[in-house]
């Protein structure tokens, strides 16, 4: 009899261990990652959707197009952290975005600064975070959007120079976003298909 109520606990004690084993453990740095871009993304849309604005007031017609498509590269990106979020059956608590507009000139220095922390700190670190947690779509998020902020830095930086010398006609006239990926292309450089996710050029949103 005590040997069988040993079995019994033997086996109780294996399905314990099975049980916990197979039990895959809560992304939580990846998660709040998710949640802090969103928040980031957001605000970066709604702002530069204001900095466009902005720049038309002060007839910069040329550079309120780059705020305008930004904005929506930025729209596509949050969209897609809530994807990856909601799909780990998270949900993002309802957040305001908070940003001043100046200047042009002010808006155009600001976007570069906000850029360039996603560059070289964020997105950094967020890849950092969902590669050692196994996060793949995380991974493919945070990439479609780091390696579009890059290109967004050097955009403003351009127009920064166009316009400290008055010259907004060596700008590009026009800007092209991907909808999937918000990958952004300037008028002379738009791909049949997209270099990140490969959705056809027809299909992009034109500014």
């Amino acid at each position: 009899m005590k040997t069988m109520r040993n079995v019994i606990l033997l086996l109780s004690v294996i399905s314990v261990i099975a049980v916990t084993g197979c039990k895959k453990s809560t992304p939580t740095k990846t998660i709040a990652d998710l949640k802090e871009g969103i928040v980031g993304e957001t605000t970066a849309s709604a702002k530069y959707a204001a900095f466009a604005q902005k720049a038309r007031e002060e007839g910069c017609d040329t550079i309120a197009k780059l705020f305008e498509a930004a904005s929506k590269a930025e729209a596509v990106h949050a969209a897609n952290h809530r994807k990856v979020l909601e799909a780990l059956g998270e949900k993002m608590d309802d957040f305001t975005p908070q940003f001043e507009v100046g200047t042009t000139a002010e808006n155009l220095q600001a976007a570069i600064k906000g850029e360039s922390y996603e560059v070289d700190t964020m997105y950094v670190k967020f890849l950092e975070d969902a590669k050692a947690e196994k996060v793949e779509d995380a991974v493919k998020s945070f990439t479609w959007a780091y390696d579009t902020e890059k290109k967004h830095r050097d955009f403003y930086q351009k127009a920064l120079q166009a316009f400290n010398v008055n010259d907004e006609s060596t700008l590009p006239y026009s800007y092209a976003v991907c909808p999937v990926c918000g990958n952004t292309y300037d008028e002379a450089t738009v791909e049949e298909k997209c270099a990140f996710c490969l959705t056809p050029k027809e299909q992009f949103v034109v500014f």
